[in-house]
């Protein structure tokens, strides 16, 4: 009987231990993902060719005056 119970414990904290592994490698490939995401996306804003939108009073986005991009 203290065997039989011995095995489960080892059984389950094996499959728990492995489990909690695989949850925290993926957590950390997508972390990663997202912060290269996040990077390229920054760099991406910093190009010529980006127009940067402002949400007027009516709820609409619309470029930005030549005014508004002065006084950022």
């Amino acid at each position: 009987m203290l065997f039989k119970l011995l095995t489960y414990i080892v059984v389950f904290s094996v499959v728990f231990y492995g489990i909690r592994k695989i949850i925290t490698d993926w957590r950390d490939k997508f972390n990663h993902d997202d912060a290269q995401k996040h990077q390229r996306d920054l760099k991406e804003r910093d190009q010529d060719n980006v127009i940067d939108l402002k949400a007027d009073d009516e709820g609409i986005f619309r470029p930005k005056d030549e005014n508004d991009k002065k006084n950022d």
